[in-house]
């Protein structure tokens, strides 16, 4: 790894380097010119400087050790006195992950209070061992308290590869945990795949959808990484119960927190867009706002719900809750009708695992016919009237 240094003793304050980089990473300050975040080390400013006062510096980046680290950890969230349904996915995805290593087992850690319960289940999802962190000082979400109990535990046990939610509180957590352990962190992963020599592969669609990137971690452990719910496959229950339940005590950065709840209330528990089993999605081919009525009626008639995508949110004609994408939710119903739709990498990564996909659009070329199951190459003002008269004949 690069990085850029100035010699201040060497400095003459000229400013060149300040006029010369293309990024705009160097400020002038009263003791000299200082490199603030904008820095890509190009090192244009290194052969600018006359005085060469800046230089390059290339350290040597140490490998890990990699057989001293084993095994997959899922972080199970608890929250809302239940466990989310993301930590059975992960949990799914973990045990077929674990098969391409020789060995490797599936963890899982539980913090909150209460927790025991959710552990005993856990035995029922082949978890080789659960780390439970239960007590009252954990009732309520603090990063740093939460952050220091799953540290304690991957310390102890060393896992490869560490999991999590990309939930409200898994983004949260996740980042300050992959900080401790100085290792990379990739987020929102819609696929996962595990080498022999135990990188693990973390895909997932970057540059604004253009490409889906390949990202691994091979210098450092553990590997972490976020998935979304409703992207992968949760494992099914088995009813002989496996596996040890390992109750920990708790670090001393859970004292040490200084974070305290003032006041809390519950959230009233609504439906998403996400819970739906029958979706019905406008895209950039409507027209007008109101021509959504189309969408929602159609929908109505099929017993589900409706959503967009992200040009429809930009335009203020619906709300990011009812957005399909990486900026808005994932989905996986068992069916989804897209009505011109063009079928971007963001929006496809974020539903292409529902079970039926129907696309409505007049682009025989468009990239949602790739993914989807049935397509139809038409107007959808010609095509949804026909499906929605089809369907109030069918119930009269």
């Amino acid at each position: 790894m690069a990085q850029i240094a100035i010699l201040q003793r060497k400095c003459t304050g000229c400013g060149l380097c300040q006029s010369n980089c293309p990024f705009g990473a160097i400020d002038m300050t009263e003791q000299g010119p200082e490199l603030n975040a904008a820095c890509k080390v190009c090192g244009i400013c290194v052969k600018s400087c006359p005085q060469k006062a800046i230089v390059r510096l290339e350290t040597k980046s140490v490998s890990v050790d990699k057989s001293g680290w084993n095994d997959i950890l899922v972080f199970a969230e608890f929250s809302g006195n239940r466990l989310h349904p993301v930590s059975l996915e992960l949990i799914g995805k973990a045990r077929t992950l674990a098969k391409a290593v020789p060995g490797f087992k599936v963890r899982a850690v539980l913090v909150g209070n209460g927790v025991s319960a959710c552990a005993e289940e856990l035995r029922h999802y082949g978890v080789a061992e659960i780390a439970v962190y239960d007590d009252p000082a954990l009732g309520y979400f603090r990063a740093d308290a939460y952050a220091a109990c799953v540290e304690d535990y991957i310390r102890s046990c060393r896992p490869s590869v560490v999991l999590v939610g990309a939930t409200a509180l898994g983004r949260s957590l996740a980042p300050r945990i992959a900080t401790r352990f100085h290792t990379g962190l990739t987020a929102d992963c819609t696929k996962l795949e595990l080498r022999e020599n135990t990188d693990l592969v973390q895909i997932r669609p970057a540059f604004g959808g253009n490409i889906m990137a390949q990202i691994i971690t091979p210098n450092t452990r553990p590997q972490f990484a976020t998935v979304r719910y409703k992207v992968m496959d949760a494992p099914i229950r088995e009813a002989a119960a496996a596996g040890n339940v390992l109750a920990r005590r708790l670090p001393a950065g859970v004292k040490a927190s200084r974070a305290n709840l003032v006041s809390a209330f519950p959230v009233p528990p609504r439906k998403t867009i996400s819970d739906a089993e029958i979706l019905v999605v406008g895209g950039r081919g409507l027209r007008k706002e109101s021509d959504l009525s189309l969408v929602q009626e159609l929908a109505e008639l099929l017993g589900g719900d409706w959503a967009v995508t992200r040009p429809l949110v930009e335009k203020g004609w619906a709300g990011n809750d009812r957005q399909i994408g990486l900026s808005g939710r994932t989905v996986r119903p068992r069916l989804i009708i897209t009505c011109g739709v063009s079928g971007a990498i963001q929006f496809t990564a974020c539903m292409n695992a529902s079970e039926h996909i129907v696309a409505i659009n007049t682009d025989r070329t468009a990239p949602i016919f790739e993914t989807a199951h049935v397509a139809i190459v038409g107007d959808l003002y010609d095509t949804i009237p026909v499906l929605i008269n089809e369907l109030k004949e069918a119930r009269a």
